[in-house]
């Protein structure tokens, strides 16, 4: 083995990740000890990855994170965190938060941040898991009551007409006066600590080198922006990229501990876990 580590790293094909990423899958920021190596998919296929160890640096929901501790920790650099917003349950018809019980809902899948916030806010619900992006189609087209929305569509959905039920990051800050962490990065405990300390380097300089130069970072995450005009895409990027991203300092780890406490107590997680941040 030469100086190099390759190391793999996974993430959804969204803009803000592309964002977050830009500087080191461009080459503007480059290390004399590990190549990265870079993989798309959608973020519940990452967590079942993860729960079989597959990529050394990979997004992952912080949800998942209980089912994965064992072999990876988080890095204090790449959440994604709803400050007040986030993901949000979208209907044909108006109803309202209370009349979600019961209701047959399609989720993006069942390791997601939003499903375990959706189901600490309402736990009796049909969950119907399709893939995140055909999920406004599902509602608009009545398979479903109503749709879990991830993404870019939390911004999109009043196109097709659809009402906002409920808003779970500001459900969630409104009664723990916390963000609610959706997604952060995770790195495998079994790397050398030289190269998890250079990860966690290079991952908060690529995300201060895109908000530094955020046009040039924009336009490189406008090609991942499904169905976005650049104002929105901008919108999305802003407002899931900013000073957490960079670090989550103590908030965002007091957060995820909280979010991870109430599932377990409530039964959704099967196991009581501390997260483990490095960098």
């Amino acid at each position: 083995m030469g100086s190099f580590s390759e190391i793999v790293c996974a993430h959804s094909p969204d803009s803000d990740d592309a964002y977050m990423f830009y500087a080191l899958a461009t080459k503007k920021i480059r290390s004399k000890l590990v190549t990265f190596k870079h993989v798309l998919d959608d973020i519940e296929s990452l967590n079942r990855k993860a729960a079989q160890g597959v990529y050394e640096l990979t997004a992952i929901s912080y949800h998942a994170y209980p089912y994965v501790a064992d072999k990876y920790l988080m890095m204090a650099s790449g959440s994604s965190i709803g400050d007040g917003y986030g993901p949000m349950v979208v209907s044909v018809r108006p109803f309202s938060p209370e009349d979600l019980k019961g209701k047959k809902i399609a989720v993006p899948g069942t390791m997601t941040t939003a499903f375990l916030a959706l189901k600490l806010f309402q736990p009796d619900f049909e969950p119907v898991v399709i893939p995140f992006d055909q999920i406004l189609d599902a509602v608009s087209e009545h398979q479903v009551d109503g749709g879990l929305v991830i993404h870019e569509g939390q911004l999109t959905y009043g196109r097709g007409g659809l009402h906002n039920v409920i808003d779970l990051g500001r459900w969630f800050k409104q009664k723990y006066d916390l963000p609610l962490p959706l997604g952060g990065n995770a790195l495998r405990r079994d790397l050398p600590l030289d190269v998890k300390n250079e990860c966690c380097r290079l991952m908060r300089e690529s995300i201060q080198y895109a908000l530094d130069h955020s046009d040039e970072a924009l336009n490189y995450a406008m090609q991942f922006a499904r169905d976005l005009e650049a104002p929105l895409a901008e919108q999305f990027v802003g407002m899931y990229v900013n000073h957490y991203t960079v670090d989550g300092g103590d908030i965002v780890p007091k957060a995820a501990q909280k979010l991870l406490d109430l599932g377990f107590e409530a039964g959704l997680i099967p196991n009581k876990v501390e997260l483990e941040v490095i960098g």
